[in-house]
């Protein structure tokens, strides 16, 4: 097989160097742009929380970021798949655990590379730096030594040791064989298991599935001599002493007979075909070794049909790799200030990966690694490594286990909220969209999907009944949408199921229809026609009869094709004459919705204090107060043409309307979100770089606006999210993925209970 990817010295070398050589930084978390600011960061106001600290150490937790800091500790006698190259030439491996430890699980980490190889000096050093940490990852540490500095540690330190190059890959390695032995039918107190290489990772495998309840006289360890018997003198330290198995096995080759797994540590061709055939059926081989495995797919393929395969490279299915691992058990650990990374943790974090590999794989995963879909089977035994729920299913199940084995020391008592939590540490978005759900889950409606036979919309509806916030009526024809969820194990209970052409409803939506139409060109036979074959309308005059009681539509046509049924049946809100669009936009930190993004291409004033004041309505409906900041490239009447003056004019008119709602303009963007302009230049605005509206002045300005945010300033778009109607209806970007349908239908539900509650003040 042609390895994908492959990568080139330059290209490895490029990487590392660029504009600002390494990976990593340190980056401040909290604001540091005035004279104030620093005389907090630092002296005097740094002083507080030293003497708070020096009275009670925990608060360490509160006050530094200790609680979230890792150490990430090597003296590079053991890199991978370089050996003992020392301290400073491991240094981008530690840096890079650093940023898988950030990306994966938003723990940072200082990487500690130790000068020496003498175990007692890595143990010396993190003692000294106890004080500095919450956690502490051995990296690349040479077996035995590693063994030895780890149990040293866990006496002498009151925080969670954990080495990786052990604990990671025997965690990662255990899940995937739960699942295969599941798969073959076959219980892991009965089967014959070769582990091949008697380091770190194949001592720390052996313990570990002995815990999961193998027999240890069905374990047969071997190293580079051959396997380890009872009586071995050649080689032997304590830790291969308990894996001893009294056989008279001598080689690989020996133990491979009849075997029934095969976990390998080891070397590139260490396992060879004959091997393979000798073992019992239905064999089970991880060949991790890396960066080649000891035997390939292929050649198992040539010899073996019934095998299941797994490796530790990213071009090959079942990828062992520890980044499965180590950010969520250390963040588990961390958020419950853990004393140790116990056996229970462990356990615990195997069995969570184990059973997320049978759940449903999300869109945004297969797409990842370019598939349509990825299911439980042979291929994949174990958990993508970019799979974002590995984090909210690891964490808390090492949180819960460090809680129920006693080693937790600040427990977590609603882990749903955890859940939530967790999400948030990564992304300020996710933790938008939980709130969101959160908000349409105390009210639940009924959610017309006009476009039901369409697999993402399917599996929008089933994570929406998952939710609890919705009861999604799916538009189209019945058998074909039935057929669709059996083609893609689909759960559609709960789900309503609607065949405009044969429903009940569509004489009486024709009338109406053509009641509505029938001076603007649309005859009874048109009205009847659309509302049976184009289900936008079937939909939004389901809304309008309260059969339904907010539409989601768009996944398959165009914005404008979308709109349009909605434009000629829905009746805007009391006092505004246009609809418009707005979007989310969530940064690490911050949220704005920017507005009109979809619909309005060149607003008068009036029109413009109409957006302005529908988008202080969509914020305040999720408990956000309104910002208002009318955008134009001047600052405060700095020019003074038609342009600016419009803008000028529609914040004159909305603070006339509304004189309690926070708006200022026309203002330059950066005026309106950045502090230390408002403050220094414009200290009589009432935006003091605070805003969390931004209202464009055209739709060109708007929607450029919004896309460079998403693409060059790393903002998540939620939206587009329509703004005006009386009902509530929304239209989606076209082939939107099922989470972002999901999150607009809970827009939708909030949204529609607004206008339920505010029915009589909005609607004529």
């Amino acid at each position: 097989m042609e390895k994908k990817g492959k990568i080139t010295k330059e290209e490895a070398l490029e990487y590392h160097a660029g504009a600002r050589p390494g990976k990593i930084e340190v980056v401040p978390t909290k604001p540091c742009y005035t004279q104030r600011d620093l005389s907090l960061a630092y002296t005097p106001g740094v002083a507080i929380p030293c003497e708070e600290i020096e009275k009670n150490p925990d608060l360490a937790f509160e006050y530094t970021a200790k609680g979230n800091l890792v150490a990430v500790v090597s003296n590079g006698t053991a890199v991978l798949g370089l050996g003992n190259i020392g301290a400073l030439a491991g240094k981008p491996v530690m840096e890079g655990k650093g940023v898988l430890f950030k990306r994966f699980a938003d723990v940072d980490v200082f990487d500690i590379e130790v000068n020496s190889q003498n175990p007692d000096d890595v143990i010396k050093v993190c003692e000294l730096l106890e004080p500095t940490f919450g956690g502490i990852n051995l990296e690349d540490i040479k077996a035995p030594d590693c063994f030895y500095i780890e149990e040293e540690l866990k006496k002498k330190l009151s925080i969670p040791v954990f080495h990786d190059d052990q604990h990671g890959t025997a965690i990662i390695c255990a899940a995937a064989l739960i699942n295969a032995l599941e798969l073959v039918n076959k219980k892991i107190d009965e089967v014959k298991i070769v582990i091949n290489g008697a380091g770190a990772a194949g001592i720390a495998i052996a313990k570990l599935v002995l815990s999961l309840g193998a027999k240890k006289e069905n374990i047969y360890l071997c190293d580079s001599k051959g396997v380890i018997y009872k009586g071995r003198k050649e080689g032997m330290n304590k830790y291969k002493e308990e894996f001893a198995n009294d056989t008279d096995k001598r080689t690989l080759e020996d133990a491979m007979d009849g075997a029934d797994v095969f976990l390998g540590v080891s070397v590139k061709g260490a396992v060879t075909k004959k091997m393979v055939k000798m073992m019992n059926r239905n064999p089970i081989i991880m060949a991790m070794a890396n960066p080649d495995p000891e035997i390939t797919p292929e050649e198992v393929a040539e010899v073996r049909g019934d095998a299941i395969m797994a490796t530790g490279r990213s071009d090959y299915p079942n990828q062992v790799n520890n980044v499965l691992g180590f950010p969520f058990i250390f963040r588990g650990a961390l958020d419950v200030r853990a004393k140790e990374i116990n056996e229970d943790m462990k356990v615990a974090a195997v069995k969570a990966l184990a059973a997320l590999a049978k759940e449903d794989v999300p869109e945004n995963v297969c797409k990842a690694y370019g598939v349509e879909r990825i299911e439980f089977g042979k291929d994949y035994i174990i958990p993508k490594p970019f799979d974002p729920r590995v984090l909210t299913w690891v964490a808390p199940a090492v949180a819960k286990a460090a809680m129920d084995s006693g080693v937790a020391r600040k427990p977590i008592t609603d882990f749903e909220k955890y859940k939530d939590y967790l999400e948030s540490r990564l992304s300020f978005a996710k933790e938008f969209t939980r709130e969101i759900i959160h908000i349409a889950k105390q009210t639940p409606k009924r959610i017309v999907l006009p476009e039901g036979d369409f697999e993402k919309v399917l599996r929008a509806a089933q994570k929406i009944v998952e939710e609890g916030f919705g009861t999604p009526i799916l538009l189209g024809n019945k058998e074909n949408i039935l057929e669709l969820a059996k083609t893609y194990n689909i759960n559609l209970t709960g789900c309503e199921i609607i065949e405009p052409a044969k429903s009940d409803k569509l004489e009486e939506y024709t009338n109406q229809l053509f009641e509505m139409r029938q001076r603007k060109g649309m005859t009874y036979i048109e009205a009847k026609r659309r509302l049976s074959k184009i289900y936008n309308y079937f939909g939004a005059l389901m809304v309008l009869n309260g059969e339904a009681d907010c539409m989601l539509t768009g996944y398959s046509r165009s914005y404008g094709d979308s709109i349009k049924p909605i434009l000629e049946t829905m009746s805007l809100q009391k006092g505004y004459t246009v609809p418009s669009g707005s979007y989310f936009m969530v940064f690490k930190n911050r949220l704005v919705l920017c507005a009109d993004t979809t619909v309005n291409i060149d607003p008068d004033a009036d029109q413009l204090a109409q957006i302005a004041i529908q988008s202080a309505e969509t914020v305040e409906k999720f408990g956000i107060e309104p910002k208002i900041a009318m955008l134009s490239f001047s600052n405060f009447g700095s020019v003074r043409i038609p342009r600016t003056i419009k803008v000028a004019e529609a914040m004159k008119i909305v603070k006339e309307k509304f004189p309690q709602i926070t708006i200022d303009g026309d203002m330059q963007a950066d005026t309106a979100t950045y502090p230390p302009i408002a403050e220094e230049a414009f200290p009589f605005s009432e935006i003091k770089g605070d805003a969390n509206i931004l209202i464009f002045p055209n739709l060109e300005a708007g929607n450029i606006a919004y896309k460079l945010l998403y693409r060059l300033g790393n903002g998540i778009a939620i939206g587009p999210i329509l703004q005006g109607f009386c009902k509530s209806v929304h239209v989606l970007q076209r082939g939107s993925e099922v989470n972002e349908i999901v999150n607009m239908a809970a827009i939708a539900v909030v949204d529609a209970e607004w206008k339920r509650v505010n029915k009589e003040k909005i609607c004529l």
